[in-house]
């Protein structure tokens, strides 16, 4: 178990009934980045990640 599974567990737990747009999810995103900008490069690199999960479906 990796050390992030812990966090993810408590979102699932708290918020696993809401739902949320994309929108909602990249204001969080930008909030939490002001509020913590040295992880402003993981976060756009999760972001990236996130928008192009889909690509290696069309093969």
């Amino acid at each position: 178990m990796y050390f992030t599974d812990r966090g993810i567990e408590e979102l699932v737990e708290r918020r696993g009934e809401e739902s949320v747009t994309l929108e909602w999810v990249g204001d969080q995103l930008r909030r939490f980045v002001d509020a913590n900008p040295e992880f402003e490069i993981p976060i756009e690199r999760f972001a990236t990640w996130l928008a192009r999960d889909d690509e290696d479906d069309e093969e």
